[in-house]
């Protein structure tokens, strides 16, 4: 019969193997918290999470299989999402099979069940202050974790979580920030007339390059149809403050869906601004109207290129139950003379707002930045459960509009 060591001995074996692998400095095993993909993959429909066997649920009671139209009832078993109604239109999907969508899916799912498997997330312990004598690198989410002192990201997994929450204010400060890696043409996507707006805004944000300080006012971003972006915690929108030492901002929030009480559980409306400072540097102001009812109102005069700049993250200005009120929006933002930047979640959304405005507003409209790659987009893939076909990420791509400054004279 197999008989088993001692506690006390047991304890040994082990003190010693750490001891053998201190010696020959080779790696720690590896946690069983420690997230593979081989440990985070699990088909959605017997997933240890509820949501997840919620969402699979969801997926087969309201997506349509892009074969036959049908329900759908199959779970791709490479990715592990239900996909199609049944393996034999999962067989006959080519374009699914051509342009390996099920890879992209598979890290749906696992990145899914990382966030859910209550593992450490010692990612999220972000760095405050940053030191005077150390620079910031922007030329990619790599070299700014490393010279910004952010925790190793040594795993897609770990990327995946931090990238999600700040994309959001590093796609804004990769923009305006003056080692931005974003260069003039033909080098770049910027335009001189983006330079222009930038070269701007970059007065206020280092008030030690300034010859005068009359601009005292915090400097506004407005976020624009304000969603996900208006429900992040605080600390990650005050790494713009890191950032831009010495700067006050000011975040305005606009739009139905940019004020959620977590206590009610429940979107709120208010006819006045909600205002919560977070500290001397930073401030938090919820507008539940939309931006043009707001300009309309002149309630957010005067605007300043210096000092004002607004972002629509992934805005649907072509859809039908939203294009008037874009259309008087993008109005409103021409009038403004301060830059405008848009993101979208993957090409298709990035051009038909591109393709709209430049289709209804171009008498009155400089593209300024081109339509690029976000390097600050989230490297998380995330899945439309009404059409499983569809994967993106948050802040894909973006360009950048500004109205004209100067209008052309005709002469007769």
């Amino acid at each position: 019969m197999k008989t088993f060591p001692p506690a006390k001995s047991l304890i040994q074996v082990r003190s010693f193997g750490s001891f053998i692998r201190s010696v020959l400095c080779l790696d720690p095993p590896e946690s069983p918290d420690f997230p593979t993909v081989e440990n985070r993959f699990h088909p959605w429909d017997s997933s240890p999470s509820p949501d997840l066997r919620m969402r699979a649920a969801t997926i087969r009671a309201k997506a349509k299989c892009p074969v036959t139209k049908l329900d759908i009832n199959y779970t791709c078993p490479i990715s592990g999402i239900p996909t199609h109604h049944s393996r034999e239109a999962w067989e006959q999907d080519s374009d699914y099979h051509q342009s390996k969508k099920y890879e992209i899916l598979k890290k749906v799912n696992i990145y899914e069940h990382d966030l859910r498997s209550g593992r450490p997330f010692p990612e999220f312990d972000f760095p405050t202050n940053q030191k005077r004598d150390n620079l910031v690198n922007l030329a990619n989410w790599d070299t700014f974790f490393y010279t910004r002192g952010f925790h190793a990201m040594d795993t897609e997994f770990q990327l995946a979580v931090v990238t999600k929450m700040l994309s959001f204010p590093m796609t804004i400060a990769s923009i305006v920030h003056q080692f931005s890696p974003y260069f003039l043409q033909p080098k770049g996507p910027l335009h001189l007339e983006g330079l222009k707006s930038l070269a701007a805004l970059r007065y206020s944000l280092y008030p030690q390059h300034r010859l005068s300080t009359y601009r005292d006012r915090p400097i506004r971003i407005f976020l624009l149809n304000a969603r996900s972006e208006s429900l992040l915690p605080a600390h990650v929108w005050k790494e713009l403050t890191y950032l831009f030492p010495g700067v006050t901002f000011e975040l305005h929030f606009v739009g139905p869906q940019s004020y959620f009480d977590r206590e009610k559980k429940q979107y709120l409306s208010s006819e006045r601004p909600i205002v919560k400072r977070l500290d001397d540097t930073l401030c938090f102001v919820y507008h539940t109207q939309d931006f043009n009812v707001l300009h309309e109102a002149g309630d957010l005069f005067p605007y300043d290129p210096y000092l004002d700049m607004f972002v629509a993250y992934h805005p649907q200005m072509t859809d039908s139950n939203s294009q008037e009120m874009w259309n008087k929006t993008v109005k409103g933002l021409l009038e403004s003379k301060c830059p405008v930047f848009i993101t979208g979640f993957h090409d298709d959304n990035l051009n038909k707002n591109y393709n709209y405005l430049t289709e209804n507003f171009t008498e009155d409209m400089d593209v300024i930045l081109d339509k690029t790659d976000n390097i600050y987009k989230s490297t998380k893939w995330e899945l439309n459960d009404l059409d499983p076909q569809e994967v993106f990420q948050y802040n894909q791509s973006l360009f950048g509009i500004r109205g004209k400054r100067y209008h052309a004279v005709h002469q007769g």
